[in-house]
């Protein structure tokens, strides 16, 4: 009998055994798991708060705009069709006031170039908001092209009209 208890205990050691192992391997998983999420959130989220001075940065300069003339021109048609004309007003969005007073003896150029091109224009070329876009960029890259070496950032519409 002695013999069958000291089977007992032992086949209940190695029985015991595997399972204090699994919780032992279980606990130091979930520790390293708290342990790294921990440290992952001191990284991401306090490290270097409050000991490093940083330059503030200069607020940005508002642009500035520059009015150019209003725009009238004729469409172009196929014959027979009733003539449609194009209204525009447009403002040259520029970074510096100092380009306003280089832009101002280019003005002529600009004009030109704006009438020549709406002229070429159907009424079909200003259809919905892809139109105005086309037409607003074309119209960005005629201005930067007549006073290189400056640049405009942008020609916004005030006005148009097709009638």
């Amino acid at each position: 009998m002695a013999d069958d208890d000291q089977v007992e205990e032992g086949a209940a050691a190695e029985g015991a055994a595997p399972k204090s192992k699994r919780k032992l391997i279980m606990i130091a998983g979930v520790l390293v798991l708290v342990l790294a999420l921990g440290g992952g959130g001191w990284f991401f989220f306090m490290r270097g708060h409050g000991k490093e001075e940083h330059a503030a940065a200069p607020p940005p300069k508002p642009p500035v705009f520059l009015d150019v003339p209003e725009v009238l021109v004729n469409l172009a048609n196929a014959p027979g069709e009733r003539i449609q004309y194009l209204k525009v007003r447009v403002v040259l969005e520029v970074k510096d006031q100092p380009l306003v007073a280089q832009i101002q003896p280019n003005m002529p150029r600009v004009m030109d170039l704006f009438q020549t091109y709406m002229r070429e224009l159907r009424p079909t070329d200003l259809n919905g908001s892809i139109g105005l876009f086309r037409l607003k960029e074309e119209l960005t890259r005629r201005v930067n092209a007549a006073i290189s070496p400056n640049q405009v950032n942008a020609v916004l519409f005030k006005e148009i009209v097709v009638q």
